[in-house]
């Protein structure tokens, strides 16, 4: 297993659409590890393929405070969305950073799990909400799109500056 990098906003890549995936392999498995530790040792409750670079539609959720919940999501599609709930998100891709976004309050989504086995799944809450971020990267977007113009840049300003601060102290 291995510590991934992980893209920080504002970089391009984050932006990148992803692809399906054509066949659940070992190589898919392995990198469904290393998301897993990846996003634990952040830490964080969800992590997309794409915020690692990787640009496959493969999501991890882990909701548990014991990490102990892997739920993996490959070609995830949301079929069905209900109601509205407004939630205080953030994002490993962007650190320090918690905005409030309104989402579908409840979801069902279809995907295949780690073994390649198609699965249907009813979400509402935080799950839901964890869903709903994870596959927007998927799709190349960032949570804080969801955000007024002026918060955005903001961000994207805070954000700049402590790439910059990172890459002096190395």
């Amino acid at each position: 297993m291995a510590l991934l990098n992980i893209l920080n906003y504002p970089d391009s890549r984050l932006h990148t659409v992803a692809k399906p995936v054509a066949e659940v392999t070992d190589e898919i498995r392995q990198l469904i590890q290393d998301m897993a530790e990846t996003m634990y040792a952040a830490p964080g409750i969800g992590l997309a393929a794409t915020q690692v670079d990787r640009h496959i539609q493969l999501i991890v959720i882990d909701l548990a405070k014991e990490q102990n919940a892997l739920q993996v999501f490959i070609n995830p599609k949301i079929t069905h969305k209900e109601g509205e709930q407004v939630y205080e998100e953030g994002c490993l891709s962007v650190p320090g950073v918690y905005e409030e976004v309104m989402r579908a309050e409840k979801v069902t989504v279809e995907a295949l799990d780690a073994q390649g086995k198609k699965f249907r799944l009813d979400a509402d809450g935080l799950l839901a909400v964890c869903i709903q971020h994870e596959m927007d990267h998927l799709l190349g977007k960032v949570f804080v799109e969801y955000l007024s113009p002026l918060k955005r840049n903001r961000i994207r300003s805070k954000m700049v500056k402590h790439l910059r601060e990172k890459a002096r102290a190395l």
